[in-house]
């Protein structure tokens, strides 16, 4: 349990890489670069979706329970952004504001990547639990970059802007550590796990980090986006997943 716990640590301190870029670069450069990173965590996110956790889903569920598991998995990202209110890649108003929405909003999104971090963990597929913490460390970057870009329009020294990122995936080892010890304790749910998470992070791609690498440049996002997949699906197949 400890372990599992260190690894979902590990992918919400990977958050602070996306912050090093707008320390050095500043907040302007950092800002072209957020295509190209999102379409990046698009690729990323999308095939670690699929084939982590959507497809052997289904070959140890039933239809139903992965389709109800998958539903449930969307429903709930879609719930937590509505209830936010507002995209966290399109801030408005003030710096200050933009930056506290940012994070509430990408603090509440990596729970469900904590859950499928604990879920491909709690698997017996061999290299499934490397292929998953792999894809949710690298889609964690562009996240960073993303909470970094407003807290430095408002002011906030460098080492805010890393340890901000951190905290807004602090939701993800109690996530892995929650996944992991319901998949031990109750056969059968992995597969429900697995989809839930798939529901989450698919809906994540389509509604909120896709088409908010689209509008900052939709060539670099394109190409983020293809080297993303490309490098998850060579990933997949060099683990064999």
């Amino acid at each position: 349990m400890l372990g599992v716990f260190l690894v979902g640590a590990g992918t919400a301190i990977a958050t602070g890489l996306g912050a090093i870029p707008v320390i050095l670069l500043g907040a302007d450069r950092a800002e072209r670069l957020r295509p190209a990173l999102l379409g990046l965590a698009a690729g990323v996110m999308a095939v670690a979706a699929i084939w982590g956790l959507l497809l052997p889903a289904i070959d140890d569920g039933s239809t139903v329970a992965v389709v109800a598991g998958t539903l449930a998995g969307g429903a709930f990202l879609l719930g937590a952004r509505t209830l936010l209110g507002h995209s966290a890649h399109a801030p408005e108003g003030r710096a200050e504001r933009a930056s506290i929405l940012v994070f509430v909003v990408l603090f509440v999104h990596s729970l469900p990547e904590g859950l499928a971090v604990g879920s491909a963990m709690a698997s017996a597929t061999e290299g499934l639990a490397v292929f998953v913490v792999v894809a949710i460390a690298v889609q964690n970057i562009p996240e960073g970059t993303s909470v970094a870009i407003p807290m430095q329009a408002a002011g906030q020294p460098p080492w805010h802007l890393f340890w901000a990122a951190v905290a807004t995936s602090a939701p993800q080892p109690f996530g892995a550590v929650i996944a992991y010890a319901l998949v031990e304790q109750i056969e059968g749910l992995l597969p429900i796990s697995f989809a839930f998470a798939a529901g989450a992070m698919l809906t994540l791609v389509v509604v909120e980090v896709g088409p908010e690498g689209w509008r900052g440049g939709r060539l670099q996002s394109a190409c983020g986006a293809a080297i993303g997949a490309a490098a998850m699906l060579a990933l997949s197949a060099g683990l064999g997943v």
